[in-house]
């Protein structure tokens, strides 16, 4: 079956306010930066987004939080983005703060079509409030539901009209568990390849779970870099 969109905005055309999306990336790394563009530009808002972390200042999903698109955020880091920031502190954005490994298996849970599932992290902490809890061995577990998405939107480095996706090294982060995840699975990929071109043995990702492909191109791929700052010694 082939599964190939025109573009971004034929492959998000029936995403609608109110919308939940996952959305793969780590850092800058593997950010379905053509899908992002789409949305901006279809307009919709309400969205509740589930990411790593919710992108940097103008670029990912710091482009939706800049034109008001976000209603709530489910993310585990967020310090890359001053608007975040600034609309988090003044109450404009709904923000569940999960932990990096918490928020990882919630999104595989839901993938693997388990519920629920028991993690010491977070017990005694805020994130415990409201949460079911159990003993096991003499040790204390929250219960975390799974994570689920109306749709999941994820990069790959190549893919084939029948939705079978390579990731290139870490792009491939919370890519390949949010693909399993959504309801409807949108896949930009950087090249788009003919179905029998792809190794088997390197695909990340097999078709049944992807719903719709595209190619995009100009990608920024923008490097994080580390400053150090050396002590003043005067």
């Amino acid at each position: 079956m082939n599964k190939t969109m025109q573009n971004a905005d034929q492959a998000i055309a029936d995403i609608r306010d109110g919308a939940t999306l996952m959305l793969g990336g780590f850092g800058l790394c593997g950010i379905p930066e053509a899908a992002i563009a789409a949305l901006v530009r279809k307009g919709i808002g309400n969205l509740t987004c589930i990411s790593n972390n919710a992108g940097v200042d103008d670029f990912g999903l710091g482009l939706l939080l800049q034109t008001r698109q976000i209603k709530k955020m489910i993310s585990s880091y967020v310090g890359e983005n001053a608007e975040f920031e600034r609309q988090l502190l003044q109450g404009e954005l709904e923000v569940d703060l999960v932990p990096q490994g918490t928020l990882a298996t919630r999104i595989q849970m839901a993938g693997m079509g388990i519920p629920a599932f028991f993690t010491p992290a977070g017990v005694g902490t805020e994130i415990a409030e409201g949460k079911e809890s159990r003993r096991f061995d003499g040790k204390e577990y929250l219960m975390e539901l799974a994570l689920h998405a109306d749709f999941a939107l994820v990069k790959a480095w190549k893919g084939d009209s029948y939705g079978n996706l390579v990731f290139r090294k870490t792009t491939r982060n919370f890519s390949t568990s949010m693909a399993r995840a959504g309801t409807i699975t949108i896949a930009e990929v950087e090249e788009l390849v003919e179905p029998g071109q792809l190794d088997p043995d390197q695909v990340h990702v097999p078709g049944i779970y992807v719903h719709r492909i595209f190619q995009a191109d100009h990608y920024e791929k923008r490097i994080e870099r580390r400053t150090v700052q050396l002590p003043n010694k005067n």
